[in-house]
């Protein structure tokens, strides 16, 4: 599964980046107001960083100017995928990109329903929220599973880019889920390696080789 950072904060891209383990980068509106600079100049900052998709959304509603909002979005580097709500309007704007070649990202799915249309449209990617399910008594995995079937019963290339996960456990179930990639807080992605019993046990190893006296180098 591709691992993406949900951030626009460069800094924090470029220190996770080094890792070696980030696959691409996913931006919102709230995400950019918080960087507090220009969205271009952003989002070319961060493709530059980053070798993997970087999802850029666009802010019009109806979808001619979705479109040209996406065609501009598409310029500032060759790893832009053009974020779009998923709406009649995102979808009329997903197909129209489908035909020029420009990746999508059709953004806020909640449904099976609304993903197999997002799937039909053209999308590159389609995210469902699985964290927001949760909030409103569902359970957001179980929406994973069931796009993973659809998308395998009819061969749709569309990939699954799970959302709104607040937890290593949200992550692992969405590995469990079969989804594609999923995106996830700094905070997050930095917990995915974290185990209490990790920590005692390299204690324990480095206590006893201090003890030997021993250097390897």
């Amino acid at each position: 599964m591709l691992l993406f950072v949900d951030t626009a904060d460069t800094e924090t891209i470029k220190e996770l980046a080094e890792t070696g383990l980030v696959d691409g980068v996913t931006t919102n509106p709230t995400l950019i107001a918080k960087a507090g600079r220009p969205m271009a100049e952003v989002i070319a900052e961060i493709c530059a960083t980053v070798e993997g998709p970087v999802s850029a959304e666009v802010a019009a509603v109806e979808a001619a100017d979705m479109i040209r909002e996406g065609e501009k979005l598409a310029t500032i580097a060759p790893n832009v995928v053009v974020k779009v709500p998923l709406t009649w309007d995102g979808l009329k704007a997903t197909a129209e990109f489908a035909r020029q070649g420009i990746q999508t990202n059709v953004t806020l799915c909640f449904s099976a329903n609304q993903a197999m249309m997002a799937a039909k449209a053209g999308a590159t990617y389609v995210s469902p929220f699985v964290g927001r399910l949760d909030d409103h008594g569902a359970e957001g995995s179980d929406l994973l599973i069931e796009i993973r079937t659809i998308f395998d019963n009819y061969d749709f290339d569309t990939e699954i880019l799970a959302a709104s996960l607040r937890s290593p456990a949200h992550v692992k179930a969405a590995a469990l889920a079969g989804a594609d990639c999923a995106t996830l807080p700094p905070a997050t992605f930095r917990e995915l390696v974290k185990h209490p019993l990790t920590d005692k046990g390299l204690q324990q190893f480095l206590s006893d080789w201090a003890s030997t006296g021993q250097s390897i180098l």
